[in-house]
């Protein structure tokens, strides 16, 4: 009787020499395919740091000033409410009455306001350097853990003649603590104490200025240095910050805080013009970011990136009444991206005041442009012109000095890219940059005014245009070598699996005399390694980054790989031919659903949801083909429907976990329940033919009962310990040794019994499920306790789904497997070949791997989960044992499923290795879709959440091998009922 393979026919019969040959061969391949996989992966994985995450920070360009004859300001005050939200700043409080009276007067009578829209991540950092230096957040910084810039950069400080700064020791040594030009101090990192109102720590810093000029009274050489041009005062006030994020945004202390940074506004002004009385002082205050009502920061939430911005003094344009709308917007596009054409809110009382939006780093160019400094060079803000006092030809000049230096970054990136790059291809636009600058200076000569303000903004969009261009320049190059190399291992996969787990090679060999292979491919390894030399001296010629050499050469190889198994794809193509229309309408189906699984994976890494609706219909669809599956009535179908029901309903709940210490005990006695049902199954359904496969036992001995009695104690003794533990904790704020000691004792034995268990399916498998249950209990705090048996009862509808499946084939399966006693060449002598079908077995297992993990948590970190989840095992603070700990407890749920796929793949008798490279396969289609999901931009935990998600899933052809080895302890003398042993089942 002929059975088909994944792509049909049966392979040859082959002599005894040949066969252990053949495994030699397929052992010393698959090592290769595994040593193949987890270089490549580890290569790749550094790819996005070469594509995203490269900083766009050049040096080696010349400062450009403006031409002012002279400049509007001589000092510059800068100050900076850290933390401070737009609407929490400009509305009134509950009597009506404004939070900050004085810049409200300012804004109505001296100056300009607007708000300030700021780029995620809306962190301290990189507020003060797209305020200061004029450029958002460097992607590189993600190799310093975002604590620093790893890249040194220009800033207003810099070019300033002096910089004065006082306040928080987490920003001012930022820019100050190398700048030689600088009087500077900040407090210690002891104060910012969340426990106190933090107002305080503002105070400390307009002290420190104030006691500054007091001392110049008496110092000849301070006060003539305070009396010099280009001076910047900056202030930097921590209060709303720290209060927002101890209080919340919309406690009194945070908004009596709002009062307080504006009555230090006012006594900076009062105190600075009674100081100088010239008039040459020009004031700015901002915020670097906003505040959730939550007291976080970080996203791109309108509270976090709208900030307020006021500006007075020297050089600054006096109020303006609005007409029409009230806004009066220079910038074309908001870096935060929301829509910012909505009216002035009404409680706001500033409708009849123009106002003017900014970008945050635009910011840095206007401060430059008061004092006749050249923008900071790695600026990329627009001159923001709507808040600057200038007559027409002084506006041009400043827009066109601003335009030079955007324009200079573009030129020394163009020039460093070009003379390393063999085929270089410029930035169209500005080929002729030269020509668009002379006709700027002859309009300005011929005072054309206007026409010269529109090339020169014309000029600089096309400029920032241009440094997108070159920081992406070798994202195509890249992302082609990494997607072509990803394509190339998957490709190989596939061809390693339909020719050692498949029929197909058989019948190919036979056809297509595959040994002459052998000799025609020496040529395709010719060929591969000539393109691959030529391509390393291009990137050698090019000074490419070492790393560029390790893509493409391993891509070169894989593709090469895959070529000189070219008479291998002949055949399958001819084969492919041959086959009727219902042949790929099966074939199509199933690489349908497949991706339709993959793509769900893939989503419910942020939307864990998705797993209920998934299981839910699941249920169904399951059940509805067992009841079709079964020759008689049954239960199954309606326990299987049920437990997957009950599975949906944990990726609903929250991912942080409440603690209910009841419902951890409860679970203690849902799992003995449990592995009761189990018990009487596997005790009381042996005779049945349908269930010999699971309740197959070579032997039965007194140890297996008494083996059970002791591990259904020890979780009831977990469950117990889990009340007193928690208890007495909780009571005397410690954890008693005896507890401890009871604790480790049966976590630790209770993994050791189940490989002393029966040999069978189901009884191995519930003893896993009890040996793995009390340590999974002792580090629980809620619901995950329950999430535990509902795992596991899943598993045992998938190993019942599977058995029903085998038993309504064995008809086929024994004819096939008679067959493959007599060849098994590749495969084990009790394995059979890997049907189309049989694709189902790694994509249920990539889903209930997943659901391990998300039934509970999430992959943001391993923060995401409770440390309190140790504190029956340890509570004094050790960080790596409470790591260890936490980490373990996510290990059992994914042990649970890989013993219950490796018992089913000896269940339906398929080779594991061959469902393995499967499971890798389908993990590498993830993989490409999250290696184009890597964000550079937006909150650090959106950027480091796309880095994980890469990486994780990059991760799985190690960390699902090394679970496997692992698991293999427990699951490698599990036994079925041998073929020979089998009774004829023709007739049911």
């Amino acid at each position: 009787m002929r059975s088909d393979g994944i792509l049909g026919s049966d392979q040859s019969r082959a002599t005894a020499a040949v066969v252990a040959s053949r495994r030699r061969w397929l052992k010393r391949r698959e090592t290769w395919l595994v040593v193949l996989g987890v270089a490549l992966h580890a290569v790749y994985m550094l790819s996005i740091f070469d594509i995203y995450f490269k900083t766009p920070i050049v040096h080696g360009m010349d400062p450009v000033p403006p031409r002012f004859s002279e400049p509007p300001a001589k000092r510059l005050v800068l100050l900076i409410s850290d933390g401070l939200r737009a609407d929490k700043f400009f509305e009134p409080d509950e009597q009506g009455k404004y939070r900050a009276p004085f810049l409200r007067n300012v804004i109505k009578n001296q100056g300009r306001w607007g708000v300030s829209h700021a780029r995620p991540p809306t962190e301290s950092r990189p507020g003060h350097v797209a305020i200061i230096a004029g450029f958002y957040e460097d992607p590189s910084a993600v190799t310093k853990g975002w604590k620093a810039n790893p890249v040194e950069f220009d800033s207003v400080f810099n070019q300033s003649r002096h910089t004065f700064a006082f306040g928080s020791p987490d920003i001012i040594p930022i820019f100050c603590s190398a700048l030689p030009h600088s009087t500077w101090n900040s407090y210690p990192h002891e104060y910012e104490d969340f426990a106190t109102d933090a107002s305080f720590l503002d105070e400390w810093s307009f002290d420190q200025f104030e006691s500054l000029l007091n001392r110049s009274h008496e110092d000849p050489k301070l006060k003539e240095l305070l009396h010099k041009d280009k001076l910047v005062v900056f202030l930097h006030l921590l209060g709303c910050d720290s209060n927002g994020h101890a209080h919340r945004p919309y406690s009194s202390i945070y908004l009596n805080n709002v009062k307080v940074v504006d009555k230090i506004a006012e006594r900076v002004y009062h105190l600075l013009e009674d100081y100088y009385r010239d008039n040459r002082t020009s004031y700015i205050f901002t915020a670097d970011h906003g505040m959730s009502d939550k007291g976080s920061h970080g996203d791109g939430h309108p509270t976090n990136t709208d900030t307020p911005l006021v500006a007075w003094g020297a050089g600054i344009k006096y109020p303006k009444p609005a007409t029409g709308s009230s806004h009066s917007d220079t910038v074309t596009t908001f870096i935060d991206k929301h829509a910012h054409d909505m009216p002035t809110p009404y409680d706001w009382g500033l409708r009849r005041v123009e106002r003017v939006d900014v970008n945050q780093a635009d910011i840095a160019p206007l401060m430059s442009t008061l004092l006749g400094l050249p923008c900071p060079v790695n600026s990329v803000g627009n001159l923001p012109l709507g808040y600057m006092k200038l007559n027409e030809a002084e506006e041009v000049e400043a827009v066109l000095a601003n335009t030079k230096q955007i324009l200079n970054q573009l030129l020394r990136k163009s020039y460093i890219k070009s003379s390393n790059s063999l085929f270089f291809k410029p930035f169209k636009p500005l080929v002729h940059h030269s020509a668009s600058l002379s006709q700027i200076d002859e309009l300005i000569s011929a005072k054309n005014y206007e026409a010269a303000m529109k090339l020169a903004v014309d000029l600089r969009n096309l400029s920032l245009e241009g440094l997108h261009y070159f920081q992406t320049y070798d994202w195509l190059m890249l992302m082609t070598v990494i997607t072509l190399g990803y394509t190339g291992w998957m490709i190989v996969l596939a061809l390693h699996v339909l020719q050692c787990y498949s029929s197909l090679s058989g019948d190919l060999s036979r056809k297509e005399q595959l040994s002459v292979q052998k000799k025609d491919s020496g040529k395709v390894y010719i060929s591969g390694c000539l393109l691959m030399a030529i391509l390393s001296v291009l990137n050698l010629v090019e000074h490419s980054p070492p790393l560029y050499h390790a893509y493409i050469g391993m891509t070169v190889f894989l593709w090469t790989q895959i070529f000189s198994e070219y008479r291998l794809i002949r055949g399958l193509w001819r084969y492919l031919r041959e086959r009727r229309a219902d042949y790929f309408i099966k074939l199509l189906f199933a690489a349908a659903v497949s991706v339709v699984i993959v793509e769900l994976l893939v989503h419910s890494f942020t939307e864990r949801k998705l797993y209920t609706w998934f299981f839910l219909i699941v249920g169904v669809v399951a059940s509805i083909l067992l009841h079709f599956s079964i020759p008689w009535r049954s239960g199954i179908p309606v326990f299987v429907c049920i437990s997957c029901w009950f599975l949906s309903v944990f990726t609903l709940m929250p991912a942080e976990i409440p603690d209910n210490n009841n419902l951890v005990v409860m679970s203690g006695a849902i799992i003995v329940v449990i592995s009761l049902a189990a018990k009487w199954l596997n005790t009381h359904a042996e005779g049945n033919k349908f269930w010999q496969s699971i309740t197959f036992h070579e032997s039965r001995t007194p140890l297996c009962s008494m083996l059970y009695c002791i591990q259904i104690f020890l979780v009831g003794v977990s469950s117990v310990m889990v009340f007193l533990s928690t208890k007495h904790r909780t009571q005397n704020q410690e954890l008693h040794s005896s507890h401890q000691f009871i604790n480790w004792f049966v976590a630790g034995s209770s993994m050791v019994l189940p490989l002393f268990s029966g040999n069978g399916i189901l009884s191995r498998l519930s003893s896993i499920f009890l040996g793995f249950a009390p340590p999974f209990l002792l580090l629980s705090i809620g619901y995950e306790a329950v999430f535990y048996s509902a795992l596991a009862v899943v598993l045992l509808a998938w190993i019942l789904f599977e058995n029903a499946s085998h038993h309504s084939s064995k008809v086929k399966d024994s004819s096939l497997s008679e067959k493959n006693t007599e060849e098994h060449v590749t495969i084990g002598s009790d394995e059979r070949y890997l049907l189309l079908s049989d694709v189902r077995i790694p994509l249920i297992f990539m889903v209930l791997f997943n659901v391990a993990f998300f039934g509970t948590g999430n992959f943001a970190s391993i923060a995401s989960f409770e440390i309190s989840s140790v504190y029956r095992f340890i509570t004094i603070f050790s960080p790596f044992l409470m790591a260890a700990l936490l980490i373990f407890k996510l290990f059992i749920p994914f042990m649970l499923v890989i013993c219950a796929f490796s018992a089913i793949t000896k269940l339906v008798r398929v080779p594991r290795l061959g469902c393995y490279f499967l499971v890798i396969l389908f993990s590498d289609i993830m993989t490409i879709h999250f290696f184009f999901l890597v964000k550079n931009t937006g909150s650090w935990m959106e950027i480091g959440n796309s880095i994980s998600h890469f990486g994780i899933v990059s991760a799985q052809v190690v960390f699902v091998l090394l679970l496997f080895a692992l698991t293999n302890l427990y699951t490698r003398s599990i036994r079925v009922r041998p073929l020979s042993t089998s009774p004829s089942l023709k007739t049911l």
